[in-house]
Parts: C-alpha cells; sequence; structure tokens
C-alpha cells in the first residue's frame, strides 16, 4: 500500500507506540487520526505531524462509532488502522487478601481485547465501501499484542489472556476479510520502553534490557512503528502474528 495521503487511525496514539506509530505514518504521507482518552497529549502529538485528536474510549460501542465517522471526516476515506491502546494491569488470580477482584481482570481484557476488536468491526466496514486500490487492496489492519501472549509471566493472568486473543482473532479475520482486499496483521513487542515500562524503577529497565538476547536493551517504540509502516507497505504480509522481541522467552517471573 502507498501510504500518501491515505487515512489512518492510531489507537493510543498519545504517547508510546501508538505515537511513534502515527509519527511514522505521517512522515509516510498519510494522514493520521489519533485516538486516546488523553486527549492533551493526542493533540500535542497531532499538531507536531499535521494530524488530528480524537478523544475515544475504544471499548465503547457507541463512543468509538462516533469516533470512527469522526475521524473519516477529517481524515478521509479510512486504509489503515492500528489498535495500540492497551493497559497492562498486574494481577495475580489469588493474592494475599483472597481472590482478585473480578472487575480488574474483565477491565484488562475489555481494553485490550474487545477494545481492540470494536475498533476493527467499525474500522473495517468503512474500508470495505472504499474503492479498491492497486493490487484490489483496501485497507491494513494491524494490531499489538505481547509476548506475554505466549510466555505470559505469574502476575499477568488478565495481559496474557487479552494479548493470546489479540493473536487469537488475527488469522480468522484476515481470512474473513480476504474477499473484500483487508489485510490484518499482529505486532507481538518484546521489552519496549514504553509509558508502561518506564513506570518501573530505572534499576528494574536495565536488568530488564540485559535480559534481552539481542540486541540487549529495551526496544524503541520507533522500531515498532517501522514493522508497523512496513506490514502496511508490504502486501503479502497477511494474517501473521510478528514477534517483535530480540529474540526473549520469558521466564515465569
Amino acid at each position: 500500500m502507498d501510504l500518501k495521503g491515505v487515512g489512518a487511525i492510531v489507537t493510543g496514539g498519545a504517547s508510546g507506540l501508538g505515537a511513534a506509530t502515527a509519527r511514522e505514518l505521517a512522515k509516510a504521507g498519510a494522514k493520521v487520526a489519533l485516538f486516546d482518552m488523553n486527549l492533551e497529549a493526542a493533540e500535542a502529538v497531532a499538531k507536531e505531524i499535521g494530524g488530528v485528536a480524537i478523544k475515544c474510549d475504544v471499548a465503547d460501542a457507541a463512543g468509538g462509532e462516533a469516533a470512527v465517522n469522526e475521524a473519516a471526516e477529517k481524515v478521509g476515506p479510512l486504509r489503515v488502522l492500528v489498535n495500540c491502546a492497551g493497559v497492562g494491569t498486574p494481577m495475580k488470580a489469588v493474592g494475599k487478601d483472597g481472590p482478585v477482584a473480578l472487575e480488574k481482570f474483565t477491565r484488562v481484557v475489555q481494553i485490550n481485547l474487545i477494545g481492540s476488536f470494536n475498533m476493527i468491526r467499525l474500522v473495517a466496514h468503512k474500508m470495505q465501501q472504499q474503492a479498491e486500490m492497486e493490487g484490489k487492496e483496501r485497507g491494513c489492519i494491524i494490531n499489538t499484542a505481547s509476548v506475554a501472549a505466549f510466555d505470559g509471566q505469574i502476575g499477568q493472568p488478565a495481559y496474557g489472556a487479552s494479548k493470546a486473543g489479540v493473536h487469537g482473532m488475527t488469522l480468522p479475520l484476515a481470512r474473513e476479510f480476504a474477499s473484500f482486499g483487508i489485510r490484518v496483521c499482529t505486532i507481538a513487542p518484546g521489552l519496549f520502553g514504553t509509558p508502561m515500562m518506564f513506570a518501573l524503577p530505572p534499576e528494574a529497565q536495565e536488568s530488564l534490557g540485559r535480559s534481552v538476547p539481542f540486541p540487549s536493551r529495551l526496544g524503541k517504540p520507533e522500531e515498532y512503528a517501522s514493522l508497523a509502516r512496513h506490514i502496511c507497505e508490504n502486501q503479502m504480509l497477511n494474517g501473521e502474528t510478528i514477534r517483535l522481541d530480540g529474540a526473549i522467552r520469558m521466564a515465569p517471573k
């Protein structure tokens, strides 16, 4: 796909992987709508790249639909969706005070998995109505899983389950949308330098970085963004989850 002039939505676009991806897509010529609950931060990135910021709770059906409609009006026909919005709340199924509150598990799955699907169903509907581009393509959808989908650690039952769900729906959706010329891929990042990671003490960040076989450091959001752009531009990439992790395999804890 030639990204010049196409309309794109990046969820979680105010920071981290989402902000880096929005910048990369804009660099390639796309017109980008940044969805985020932190509208002020999203507006700052949007101003930098010439995009638009839209406040959106990705897991809200009505609010999500309104945000997608607004994006279509402001950036034109939608051809790209990159789902980066997510949370990583740690928890154990049973802690010192007994069973974890079910609401904590539900919230993580609601945002990471259901929120991603909500955006997919809404944007794919828009994509299906667009004219074909070169190679009979109409759009490209990229989701964000995690190595926790495969190597989930103690304290990650909700996060691992939500990201495994994102991985699990990749191929079924790619098959469903194939007849419309819409591709679906997922990126499963390892240890990346994002706001979630930066919430840890510096020594913990350094230790985690050293645990990556090579390169022995935290991933850079720009490296995620570079892969997202390549997926958009490489039409043969479809129905695949790509680990972006420096060969790390997470230990139990």
